[in-house]
């Protein structure tokens, strides 16, 4: 059995990474402060003697936390690390601004200096806001991005552009086995209703009865990946040899519009909901003028060093992402 250890345990992704660890037979130990996640999921797998829990804010060292778990003591090593832990929705990373930037730098440095000393994989999860408003559609690994420095989204998306260039240097100065991932928009079970992304907001409204709130004209595109299709391509890239380490795109090329999104949600959940669309606020650092226009990752990378590719049909994913909301 290997020891995984998954930062950022509690949060969507972190949630069904770990139980999906789990049922591959992992010893897990997972690392959140519920800075942006829910207390509840961390209880979700304590009666599992595989799965350990830690409360512990990782831009803080926690290599001697993570030595004298349980876990560690019976397995003797770290033989992965899954680096998850940051808030990913903008009105959580806009209002935990400072906060956000250190994760994405003290926390980076904590995470690969427990790598380092192990000689553990180490998946960084960075993201396509790393590409800004893209000049370049799709968005190629190679792309550089547009990104704005001083805006409202910048403690993430700087963030985690920094984050990647500390990955690398470790990998250039200490050889660390790095694995970057550039994340596209993913949906499923276990993300927070109010996390103020498109798709939570959306089926949140339908289900009540509200109006679907849409930008403008709704022309903003985004490609949307079900949760079960990245954690595959997670477990693929962790497979491959050391010397590939990314960035690698991982998303679904997929492309629609948000109107075309509305649409269908109120489709599947056979809601009489209507759609408003109002004007862009360039006050309103959630949605104004620094929302991306464009959203479509390409691929090819992924396909060639992972034979990887998303299965899951967007209406598919969201029937069952439905039925997770209507659970709650």
């Amino acid at each position: 059995m290997k020891l995984a250890v998954v930062t950022g345990s509690a949060g969507f992704i972190g949630t069904n990474l770990v139980k999906l660890l789990l049922e591959k037979e992992y010893y897990v130990i997972g690392i959140d402060n519920f800075y942006s996640s829910e207390q509840w999921k961390s209880e979700l797998f304590k009666e599992n003697d595989n799965y350990e829990f830690i409360m512990h804010d990782i831009v803080k060292p926690y290599i001697d936390i993570v030595e004298n778990s349980r876990l560690f003591k019976l397995h003797g090593k770290v033989d992965e690390i899954y680096n998850l832990a940051c808030p990913a929705s903008p009105p959580r990373y806009i209002d935990l601004s400072l906060e956000t930037i250190r994760i994405n730098t003290d926390g980076v440095f904590n995470a690969l200096e427990l790598a380092k000393k192990h000689n553990a994989k180490i998946l960084h999860t960075s993201t396509s806001e790393v590409y800004g408003d893209p000049l370049v559609h799709p968005q190629v690994e190679s792309y550089r991005g547009n990104v704005n420095t001083v805006g409202p989204r910048s403690c993430y998306d700087e963030g985690k552009r920094i984050s990647e260039t500390i990955c690398y240097e470790y990998k250039r100065l200490f050889n660390t086995k790095i694995k970057l991932v550039r994340i596209f928009n993913t949906y499923g079970p276990y993300m927070d209703p109010n996390d103020g992304r498109v798709i939570t907001n959306f089926i949140n409204q339908a289900l009540k009865g509200e109006n679907l709130t849409i930008y403008e004209e709704g022309k903003q595109t985004r490609s949307f990946q079900y949760i079960d299709d990245l954690l595959e391509a997670f477990l693929k890239l962790m497979a491959t040899e050391d010397d590939f380490y990314g960035p690698i795109n991982l998303g679904n090329p997929d492309e629609f519009t948000i109107k075309e999104l509305a649409e269908i949600v109120l489709e599947l959940i056979e809601s009489k909901s209507q759609i408003d669309y109002i004007k862009m606020d360039a006050n309103n650092p959630y949605k104004s003028s620094h929302d991306p226009q464009q959203r479509r990752p390409d691929i090819s990378l992924a396909k060639e060093k992972l034979n990887w590719e998303p299965k899951i049909k967007l209406r598919d994913g969201l029937v069952k992402t439905i039925e997770y909301y209507k659970s709650l």
